[in-house]
């Protein structure tokens, strides 16, 4: 093989070129190869994981890990064979970012483990699959340890981070950022949700045993923040009071169809779980919800907001030739996609926002409003309408504070759940069940 066959791609040499200023000792890691490359028909999306040895920074307490390194979400190559050519080196390369990760060292461990670049791979394969990008302050809901062969951590989910050491790297081929995977507990990942990423990755931030400054995954971690710290839950319960949730919404396992008025009695009738219509809020909760709407409702004051709030939801809009639906309605939601029915509650609609389910499996959308979002096919009269198979629900400010109340167990306890589990509404025409995932 000549010279100019062993010759490093460009956009991949300068990625190797600025890893040599933070390594200036290991210019030659180990790593991870693909052994059929992509463009030659290979599973595998990243050519290369590279794999450093770093000692840490006793200053900020971070401690020795082992930190990862994706080659190949950004474009490498430069002539087309994976990522559209392009002459203009402003933008991004390929998809604009790699993945790296930074695992802590057990002690004696001599090698970096490998299992980082396998999940590395199984990310990137979304990422060229579904050609959506990851940034800053994503959660990956994973659902399985980040290890597969580790069946006893905790760390089973994923948030996503500037890596503090990498910043963005400009290629012969455009911009390249640096997207740290962070794992997590469920719970952490379940506040992020609720609440705002970057709120939560902050929280991380201040406990070294659970990142730390630079994000140190730690898989032997056995306690969550909010176990560390059980003021850190009162402070996230604040944000969401105060702030909603970022999170406008997910992909999920969800359907909808219509039904008759008399189907919702005899499903509340014959339901095991016997559910009651418009119970009694608590004064807490209810407080909560009024207090939010009209934090919201004051700020919205201002004409620009509005616009703003108006404009943000033009897709919405688009529902303007949609049906109303004049009869019954039935949802029905896996357990884990209702677990973020409260999230769409409280940390959207009370704050003047909209959510939406998207099915996973199916070709439908269910998007809740409120009454403040403008813009929409839906009100008093006719609080759910339909454009093919996107469904809208209204939800107007009395029955927040009752679906708050009821979904209360989801927030809470959701693993106490037995499923098969109704909710009805007789006097709103609606009915939500929650089921298995089979």
């Amino acid at each position: 093989m000549n010279r100019t066959q062993q010759q490093t791609p460009p956009g991949l040499a300068a990625i190797y070129r600025y890893l040599r200023r933070i390594y200036p000792n290991q210019t030659n890691p180990l790593q991870v190869t693909a052994l059929v490359k992509y463009w030659l028909n290979g599973p595998d999306p990243l050519d290369f994981v590279s794999m450093y040895d770093n000692p840490g920074d006793s200053i900020l307490n971070v401690p020795p890990h082992w930190h990862y390194v994706s080659c190949g979400l950004s474009d490498l190559h430069g002539d087309g064979r994976i990522h559209e050519a392009t002459q203009d080196d402003t933008g991004p390369s390929g998809y604009g970012f790699e993945l790296t990760f930074r695992l802590r060292k057990m002690p004696g461990e001599e090698y970096p483990p490998t299992w980082p670049a396998e999940l590395m791979q199984n990310l990137a394969k979304y990422v060229f699959k579904s050609e959506q990008m990851l940034c800053a302050t994503d959660h990956i809901s994973w659902h399985t340890p980040l290890n597969a062969n580790d069946k006893m951590t905790n760390i089973n989910q994923m948030l996503l981070s500037e890596d503090p050491q990498l910043h963005q790297l400009n290629t012969p081929f455009g911009y390249v950022n640096f997207m740290q995977i962070i794992g997590v507990f469920t719970e952490e990942l379940q506040a992020a949700q609720q609440w705002n990423g970057l709120a939560v990755i902050n929280l991380l931030r201040q406990i070294p045993e659970a990142g730390g400054h630079w994000f140190v995954t730690d898989m032997t971690r056995q306690k969550s923040i909010f176990q560390m710290n059980p003021r850190l839950r009162e402070m996230v319960e604040i944000g969401i009071a105060d702030e909603g949730s970022n999170l406008s919404g997910v992909s999920a396992k969800c359907w909808w169809g219509e039904c008759s008025k008399d189907r919702i009695h005899e499903a509340l009738a014959t339901a095991h779980n016997n559910q009651y219509p418009e119970r009694p809020t608590s004064s807490a909760l209810s407080n909560r919800i009024r207090s939010s709407l009209q934090n919201y409702r004051n700020e919205a004051a201002v004409e620009n907001e509005r616009a703003s709030r108006a404009s943000n939801y033009s897709s919405v809009s688009e529902l303007l030739k949609s049906r109303p639906i004049t009869e019954g309605l039935q949802l029905r939601f896996n357990l884990e996609a209702a677990a973020l029915l409260p999230l769409a509650i409280r940390g959207r609609l009370a704050h003047g926002r909209h959510f939406t389910f998207k099915g996973a499996q199916s070709d439908c959308a269910i998007t809740f409003v409120s009454t403040d979002i403008t813009g929409t096919s839906v009100d008093e009269k006719y609080p759910y309408a339909a454009l093919q198979n996107w469904l809208q629900v209204l939800i107007p400010d009395d029955f927040l504070e009752t679906l708050a109340h009821d979904f209360d167990q989801l927030q809470r306890r959701p693993d106490e759940i037995s499923l098969p589990k109704l909710y009805a509404w007789p006097q709103r025409n609606l009915m939500i069940t929650i089921v298995g995932d089979s």
